[in-house]
């Protein structure tokens, strides 16, 4: 059978048989073209060096507290910070961490104070990073001073202080307010 044009018209099973042989091709080409490649690539991450701290409900570090003293006591008496339980201090390892202190909200005369609540009466006190209470560990008011640490996750302040009862001293709670800013 003829059509136009120099074509002829196959029967339909050979068309089939054609296109099963190019497909047949095709798969063995392209089973041996497979290549198999290895390549790189880089994973990175850059660690800042800082610290982190928590403190929990109010802001609150913690607590120095003298104890409680009769009025007509006239000595030196000494304590520790002690951390509120949800304090957290870490940083970095190596990360150099520093502390300054302000005055307070009753500093005067060269010294903190704690005041009478409800009154004006004064006990002097002073701040230490050491337990030894000595001249050359006085922390002064905004004075950087450095803290050392073992253990970058569990790091605590070196805070000490000593107050001074008169032995004039009306009865009452006397307090202050200290604003401690740590820098790295």
């Amino acid at each position: 059978m003829r059509m136009k044009g120099n074509r002829q018209r196959l029967p339909l099973g050979s068309a089939v048989r054609r296109i099963l042989w190019g497909t047949a091709g095709l798969l063995a080409v392209s089973g041996n073209a497979q290549a198999v490649t290895t390549q790189s690539f880089q994973v990175s991450a850059t660690v800042a060096a800082g610290c982190s701290v928590t403190t929990g409900t109010g802001g609150v570090m913690g607590s120095l507290n003298f104890g409680t003293h009769t009025g007509v006591e006239s000595t030196r008496v000494s304590t520790s910070f002690v951390p509120s339980s949800s304090l957290l201090l870490a940083c970095t390892p190596g990360v150099a961490l520093s502390m300054s202190i302000n005055g307070g909200q009753n500093y005067g005369s060269s010294v903190r104070n704690m005041v009478r609540g409800g009154g004006t009466e004064r006990v002097p006190y002073r701040l230490y990073t050491s337990s030894s209470l000595n001249a050359a560990s006085e922390i002064g008011v905004n004075q950087a001073v450095s803290i050392a640490y073992s253990n970058s996750n569990n790091i605590s302040l070196p805070l000490f202080g000593a107050a001074q009862l008169t032995g004039f001293s009306p009865a009452g709670s006397y307090t202050d307010t200290l604003t401690v800013t740590l820098s790295w």
